[in-house]
């Protein structure tokens, strides 16, 4: 079913698109295909370089699979689907991006693509700039002639700044550059950065798409206008995802509404919860009234993902130590999106630098996976109280 039609649900996309079972001897899901190889049977068949596959690197069923499904969800073009959610960052900003150009990004962006921007683009004689995450249509004064990509992150996955998308899409266009949203955190269910302006979007699939924690992927989709940079950069770069790892993310997407909705609900019960603990200062999330950010949140999305921030009240190693050695559901780990539960303790320094981090205090991030909240609870409780007892 791969056929668009207007007005379908997400949760209906979700479940049928992608998929073609008469093309499939009836089985339900694409299979998966590995194999690098393909094979014409003419002379005139490879002169003419006109079937479906030419060769593995390129994809194969299975991987288009997955990038049907992302490009109806996003309202894209097209969309690739690259081994991690940092090849999908650096493929679609060196799509945009040549030496001597600028490059305008959210203080809040995700430290990885922060790494690659501050050394491999620096290297090839891109100047990397940061701009504050709540700048909106003021970014416009950072504006260079030589400025090609603005690349935003909505909210941000430590601090959860919330951005202003449309006034951020105005000033890029205005000033002849291209807009990357980095949307992993809400997911095409919940936010459509293209309908809001954005000409590139990418996903760390590896976390709400595959939903298991067992699989690495990244998606990048485009508008018409700006996808020949993109694919052009994959390609050259030989940007492959295996037949393996696609079937783990489309099977990850089949469930992706009803995850979204049942993590959704599960992270807002106790950052709500959380907000009348004692030795909290301030919680993180953006769909809650208390966040500075939510009136735009409340404009631009549909819903909120599974992760969120905790700021408690100052104190020392032993307390970090007292809370999160001993916690019995929450475990330690880097990513998010899994059906587990993780906690981790965020130190901001030099992946601050436009708007430095000041708020006093420790901050921990969380991912609320689908375990019992009343379990969660009391798990988080227990830590608050050797945190304070330590403290």
């Amino acid at each position: 079913m791969n056929e668009k039609k207007s007005g379908i649900s997400a949760e209906t996309i979700l479940t049928h698109h992608g998929r073609a079972p008469e093309d499939q001897f009836g089985f339900v899901n694409t299979p998966v295909y590995r194999g690098s190889t393909v094979l014409f049977k003419t002379l005139a068949d490879i002169e003419a370089q006109q079937q479906r596959f030419l060769y593995g690197r390129a994809g194969n069923p299975t991987t288009e699979s997955v990038e049907a499904v992302i490009t109806e969800l996003e309202g894209a073009y097209r969309t690739r689907l690259v081994p991690s959610g940092l090849a999908a960052i650096t493929v679609a900003l060196l799509g945009c991006l040549q030496a001597g150009d600028d490059i305008l990004i959210s203080d809040s962006a995700y430290e990885p693509g922060r790494q690659f921007s501050d050394g491999f683009l620096t290297r090839m004689g891109v100047t990397a700039r940061y701009y504050d995450p709540r700048i909106g249509a003021d970014l416009a004064q950072m504006m260079r002639p030589n400025t090609k990509a603005v690349l935003a992150e909505s909210p941000g996955s430590l601090t959860f700044e919330v951005q202003d998308i449309p006034a951020l899409a105005a000033v890029a266009h205005a000033g002849g550059a291209r807009l990357i949203v980095d949307n992993s955190w809400a997911s095409p269910l919940f936010l459509k950065p293209m309908a809001l302006g954005a000409d590139i979007v990418v996903h760390a699939g590896t976390k709400m798409f595959v939903g298991h924690s067992d699989a690495f992927a990244g998606t990048i989709s485009a508008t018409e206008e700006a996808w020949a940079g993109v694919e052009r950069v994959r390609r050259e770069l030989g940007f492959f995802t295996s037949g393996d790892d696609a079937y783990l993310v489309a099977r990850g997407l089949r469930t992706l509404a009803i995850r979204m909705k049942e993590h959704q609900q599960r992270a807002l019960e106790i950052a709500s919860w959380l907000e009348g603990q004692n030795e909290v200062v301030q919680v993180l999330h953006p769909a809650l009234p208390s966040h500075p950010d939510h009136a735009l949140w409340k404009r631009d999305f549909t819903g909120s993902g599974s992760l969120f921030s905790v700021l408690l009240r100052p104190a020392p190693r032993d307390s970090v130590a007292a809370f999160l050695d001993h916690l019995e559901l929450f475990t330690m780990g880097y990513s998010w999106g899994g059906y587990e539960s993780l906690c981790l303790p965020v130190k901001l320094g030099k992946n601050r630098t436009a708007k430095p981090w000041t708020a006093e205090g420790n901050l921990f991030r969380l991912h609320i996976g689908l375990e019992g909240v009343d379990d969660l609870k009391a798990d988080l409780a227990a830590a608050i109280a050797r945190y304070a007892a330590r403290r």
